[in-house]
Formats: structure tokens, C-alpha cells, sequence
């Protein structure tokens, strides 16, 4: 269960159950679509932390939570179909490109877990590219190895609705999982070593894709069933095979996902006030899924400017060492902290990489 958070819960008092600044992989943030759908497209003033208030995500604010890597989610709306959501990503491509261009002493592009530990030493945080839903491929191949040669490294199968070869967690099953074609999309991002994204699928597409898959996967932004049984969290028997895959899931801040309170008050209109979601029970999950799962298939994404308000203390990517001092509270060692902050998600970039390279190599 979910303890209250203690009085005087502030960071720097926290900060000092954890000897060190834990660097950060985060799996998933949203800031190019709001960049997209408030700001014209722009990335001006990004590193100003008093122009953005409606943002959760500043070049500031990433450097005091201790991000070391981000995957930048270069989503679009199901709204947007066709050709129009091809084109569409590839604008969100040009966002994330336009961002490390603007703050070079901040961000610097990566591609592999090579490229990342380059980034980490250098002092800047590495910036990766991630498709979040197979209908910004439009069903076809040669857009996903589009994709690949521009540097994206992992697809979420799905995002709320079915694509037409994989159920969606939020939409009316139709394919019971995947269906071959689903097959064929798993086969070709195995080959162009993009990470297979589990995040958003139904159960029976998760477990269909681990069937499917022979590299390691991920779940990029989602939460333990086994504490609150949300549709976007990832079932016991599925986060089990986690170890034999060698995948990573990467624990969301979603309050809905987190908070089965939350959860009822969202869908019964969200009148009156919120029920309060704190970072402990942002640690309830992260430490269900390592019981379930085991220590080294555990990481963090976040969800930031894609979820709305996210739980007190970890209202802004700034306040990552609150939930990494929370846990060291809990008797987590910094060597544990280190797999879930950074090293796990590494391994499976890692795992990847050598298919990316060869599909690059080969299509020279």
C-alpha cells in the first residue's frame, strides 16, 4: 500500500538518503507534440524555466532531475491518418533535431547505447528518437525502415486505438493480438534493431509480440497491474517473461495508471478534487514490478507533458531524485538505483544495436 508522504517531504532533505545524483534514461516524454500543439513548432526559450510554466519539461530542469538520456516521443494523434501521419512524424523528427541544434551544451543526438555513453561522459544528455503507434508507419515496411536509417529506436505497436495488425489496451480487440502482419512488423523491427515497444498494447498483443520478437523489448511508459489493474499496465504473467526476454519495463507517472482512486475519480468526470497521487506509490509500482520481474527489468518512463499533472514530488522532470531517495528509503541500494535509473534500458539499446548497425551497414 501507499504511504502518506512525511512531513517536511521536500528534495534536498531527500536528496540526502542518496549519495549521488543517479543519472537518468527516461523512456518516454512528450515535450515535441507540445512544442507541436502550443508553441507553433517552436523550441525557443526552452532553457528558461520561469517562460514555460505550462511545461513539465525544460533544458534546466532536466539537468537538476539528473537526466542523462531521453527518448523523445515523436508522436502524432490517431487523428492524423494516412500519408498525413507519416509526414507528421517525420515534423516531430525535425522538433527533436531542431531542439539539440538550438541547446548544444545541453542535448547532443544518439543512436546507440555507444553513442549514449558518449553523451553521459561529455556532459550532455543524449537524445533519442522513439515512434509512439504503428499508424505513424501507415502500414507500410518501407516507412519503418525509414524511420530506422532517421534514427528512430523503438515503435510502440499501438497508442490508444488498434492499428490494422495489433489491439490497442484502450480499443475493442480485433486481431486477438497480432495479427500476421502484426508478425511481419515485429520480424522487420528485429531486423532494423528498432526496439519493440509494448507500451499501449493489449495483453494478448504483449504476449504475442514476446512470442514473436528474438531481441529484448520494452515497455516504454507503463505502470504494474498487479497495483492497480488500469488497461496501460502491464499484467503479472507478462511482466514474468520479462527475465527470459531480457526486456525492460520502464515505470510511468501517470496518476490514473498508478492510483486506483485517481483512476475512479478521472472516469467519473473528475469533479470536485483529485485524489492525491504521491511518489510513494510511484515506488509501490516500481518495487512490484521487481519482485515481479527481477531488478535488472525495471526502468523509468516518465510520460511528462503527455499525462497532465503528475504525482506530488514528481510534478516536473526536476523531481526524479525524489523517487530515487524515496526508494533508497525503502533500502534500495545505489547500485540497484543505478539499473533502474540508467543501466537496464542501456542493456537492451545495447541489445538492439548490433541489428541496427548491420541493417545501416548493409543499406549503404
Amino acid at each position: 500500500m501507499a504511504r502518506d508522504m512525511p512531513e517536511g517531504y521536500a528534495r534536498v532533505a531527500k536528496m540526502s538518503a542518496v549519495s549521488e545524483l543517479i543519472p537518468i534514461i527516461d523512456g518516454h516524454n512528450d515535450l515535441p507534440w507540445k512544442c507541436r500543439k502550443n508553441r507553433g513548432s517552436s523550441v525557443a526559450g526552452l532553457d528558461q524555466e520561469s517562460a514555460n510554466p505550462q511545461l513539465q519539461t525544460d533544458m534546466l530542469r532536466l539537468l537538476r532531475g539528473g537526466v542523462a538520456g531521453q527518448f523523445w516521443s515523436v508522436w502524432v494523434h490517431t487523428e492524423i491518418t494516412g500519408a498525413q501521419a507519416v509526414q507528421a512524424t517525420l515534423e516531430q523528427i525535425d522538433v527533436v533535431h531542431r531542439m539539440v541544434t538550438t541547446y548544444p551544451q545541453t542535448l547532443a543526438m544518439a543512436r546507440s547505447a555507444t553513442d549514449v555513453e558518449a553523451c553521459m561522459s561529455a556532459g550532455r544528455i543524449a537524445s533519442l528518437l522513439g515512434v509512439e503507434g504503428g499508424h505513424q508507419i501507415n502500414d507500410s515496411l518501407a516507412v519503418l525502415r525509414q524511420y530506422a536509417r532517421l534514427g528512430v529506436r523503438y515503435m510502440t505497436l499501438t497508442w490508444n486505438d488498434n492499428t490494422s495488425w495489433a489491439d490497442s489496451a484502450t480499443d475493442d480487440p480485433v486481431h486477438g493480438g497480432l495479427s500476421d502482419r502484426g508478425r511481419e512488423v515485429v520480424a522487420e523491427m528485429n531486423r532494423t534493431g528498432m526496439m519493440v515497444d509494448l507500451s499501449h498494447v493489449a495483453p494478448s498483443t504483449m504476449r504475442d509480440a514476446l512470442d514473436a520478437t528474438r531481441l529484448p523489448v520494452l515497455f516504454t511508459h507503463s505502470s504494474s497491474a498487479g497495483v492497480n489493474a488500469h488497461p496501460r499496465n502491464v499484467p503479472d504473467d507478462v511482466l514474468a517473461r520479462l527475465a527470459a526476454n531480457d526486456g525492460v519495463q520502464m515505470l510511468t507517472f501517470v496518476p490514473a495508471f498508478l492510483s486506483a482512486e485517481y483512476w475512479a475519480w478521472a472516469k467519473a468526470g473528475k469533479e470536485g478534487q483529485a485524489p492525491p497521487v504521491t511518489v510513494a506509490e510511484v515506488a509501490d509500482h516500481v518495487e512490484h514490478a521487481r519482485e515481479v520481474a527481477g531488478i535488472d527489468h525495471i526502468g523509468l518512463g516518465g510520460d511528462y507533458d503527455g499525462a497532465g499533472p503528475m504525482p506530488t514530488g514528481l510534478e516536473d522532470v526536476a523531481g526524479y531524485p525524489n523517487l530515487m531517495a524515496e526508494l533508497a528509503v525503502r533500502g534500495w541500494s545505489n547500485a540497484d538505483l543505478h539499473k533502474l535509473g540508467h543501466q537496464n534500458v542501456l542493456r537492451v539499446l545495447r541489445a538492439n544495436d548490433q541489428a541496427h548497425q548491420e541493417f545501416m551497414a548493409s543499406d549503404q
